[in-house]
């Protein structure tokens, strides 16, 4: 009988490096930073596991104890956040997170077509990361941008109307290097590190960085302001069902 294979070491356990010596005291400073915004300091867990990640490029077992550290918290309660939000990753992400949407309407717009194609192409299933460490590839739920369907995400910027073609040029490029705009949002992408710091709350200077908003999304305020419509102010209003019975 052959001995039994050793299991591999966890991804997730080799990291743990960026929590110690004088990276640590930059990380305890920022930390301090973001806990300070909140009343209570396990409000801040939210955004330090962005920071974490910022650091690794993924919430490793070293950064959910920074994190419990920090907060005065169980490692245990830290892990519980983690592994619930999906936009917390517990193994390396590229330097580009590539993100599909095929929830129902984008599905049948094409981004069940899409998704295939690029797995295909890259070479990858879902939520895995190509040879080069440049694109990781993973199918999202409903990115609420319905009006412009199919809809790819990268870093969490938008790149609307897609097709397998254009999606497949997206990849390549960003694999090549190229600059590569967001449909809507900042004039560039940034990598999956840096989009995770700015979402720990540390402004990196594009917010200001093209429109959010595009014309679909924007039609119904147009029609409104075309005919003068407005919202009710709040004291004319119509009371609550419940209110009226109430009386």
């Amino acid at each position: 009988m052959s001995a039994p294979e050793t299991p591999p070491t966890p991804r997730d356990e080799t990291a743990g490096d960026v929590f110690s010596g004088e990276n640590r005291a930059r990380l305890e400073l920022d930390a301090k930073d973001v806990i300070a915004r909140y009343p209570k300091p396990r409000s801040a867990l939210l955004p330090l596991l962005h920071l974490v990640q910022s650091e690794e490029g993924f919430v490793s077992t070293a950064g959910i104890a920074f994190c419990a550290e920090q907060l005065g918290i169980t490692t245990a309660e830290v892990t519980a956040v983690a592994t619930f939000y999906t936009m917390y990753k517990r193994r390396p992400v590229g330097d580009y997170h590539v993100g599909v949407c095929t929830n129902p309407l984008c599905a049948v717009m094409g981004g069940d077509e899409i998704f295939a194609g690029l797995k295909e192409h890259l070479d990858v299933g879902n939520d895995e990361t190509t040879a080069d460490g440049k694109i990781t590839l993973e199918h999202l739920e409903c990115n609420a941008a319905c009006d412009f369907a199919p809809v790819v995400m990268v870093n969490w910027e938008f790149f609307d109307d897609q097709t397998p073609e254009s999606a497949k040029k997206l990849v390549d490029d960003l694999r090549l290097g190229k600059d590569v705009k967001p449909t809507r949002g900042p004039n560039s992408l940034c990598t999956w590190k840096q989009a995770s710091r700015v979402l720990a709350g540390f402004d990196d200077g594009r917010a200001a960085e093209g429109p959010q908003a595009g014309a679909p999304s924007l039609a119904g305020l147009e029609v409104a302001r075309e005919r003068g419509w407005r919202a009710p102010e709040p004291a004319a209003a119509p009371a609550p069902a419940d209110e009226e019975d109430a009386e």
